[in-house]
C-alpha cells in the first residue's frame, strides 16, 4: 500500500532482458534504507528489491507488468518516481494508492500558468476507468486531483516543487505515463454494475 507521495527519484543503471523478464537496476538517494524483498514503487508500479549492490538495486519487471506500464520504455539514465510502502500508523497524506498500475496514457498538453503547471492526458476509455472532477488519479505514482474531467481525458495541475521533485519536469507532448485510478472509484463502479 502506498499513499502517492514521491520519497525521492531513481536514475536507472542497467536494464537487463532475461527470457520476458526485464531486471532494473537503479541507483537512488533511499538505496542503504532497502532490503531484499522490500516493495518499492516505481512510477507507480510495486516492484519487489531482488538485489542490492553499494548505492544500487534491483527489481524484475515481469512481462505482464511490461505489456500494460510504461517500464517497457526505459532507457539507462532514465529518471523514475520512487516510494517505499507506507508505514501503518503514517499519515495518508495522499490517497489509497495499491501500487498496480491500470494503464498508461499520453501527454497531450503541457501549459505553464505563472509558476504552476497544467498537465492534460488522454487515456483509451475502452478498459472502462474514469476520472471524475476533484478525484483522485495516480500519475506515474504521484497522488493528484483531476480537473476538467473528460471522457478520456483530464488534467493535473501542478505545484512547483512537485515539478521540481518528480519526473514532472521531463514531461512533454506525447510523454507516455502509468495511470492508477481511485480504488473508491473502481470499487463503487463495479458494485453499481450489478445493482438493481
Amino acid at each position: 500500500m502506498f499513499t502517492g507521495i514521491i520519497e525521492t527519484t531513481g536514475v536507472v543503471k542497467k536494464l537487463t532482458q532475461e527470457n520476458t523478464n526485464l531486471h532494473i537496476t537503479i541507483s537512488s538517494a533511499i538505496t542503504n534504507e532497502l532490503k531484499i524483498d522490500q516493495s518499492v514503487a516505481h512510477n507507480g508500479v510495486c516492484l519487489t528489491v531482488v538485489n542490492i549492490n553499494k548505492d544500487e538495486y534491483t527489481v524484475t519487471a515481469i512481462e505482464e507488468t511490461l505489456t500494460k506500464t510504461n517500464l517497457n520504455t526505459l532507457t539507462v539514465n532514465d529518471e523514475v518516481n520512487l516510494e517505499r510502502a507506507m508505514k501503518l500508523g503514517d499519515r495518508l497524506d495522499g490517497h489509497i494508492v495499491q501500487g498496480h498500475v491500470d494503464q498508461t496514457a499520453k501527454c497531450t498538453n503541457v501549459e505553464n500558468k505563472d509558476g504552476s503547471w497544467f498537465f492534460t492526458f488522454e487515456y483509451d476509455k475502452s478498459l472502462g476507468n474514469l476520472t471524475i472532477e476533484k478525484g483522485s488519479i495516480t500519475i506515474d505514482g504521484t497522488s493528484l486531483t483531476v480537473v476538467n474531467s473528460g471522457e478520456n481525458t483530464f488534467s493535473v495541475a501542478i505545484i512547483p516543487y512537485t515539478f521540481e521533485h518528480t519526473r514532472f519536469k521531463h514531461y512533454k507532448k506525447d510523454t507516455i505515463v502509468n495511470l492508477e485510478f481511485d480504488v473508491v472509484g473502481k470499487y463503487v463502479k463495479k458494485i453499481s454494475q450489478y445493482s438493481i
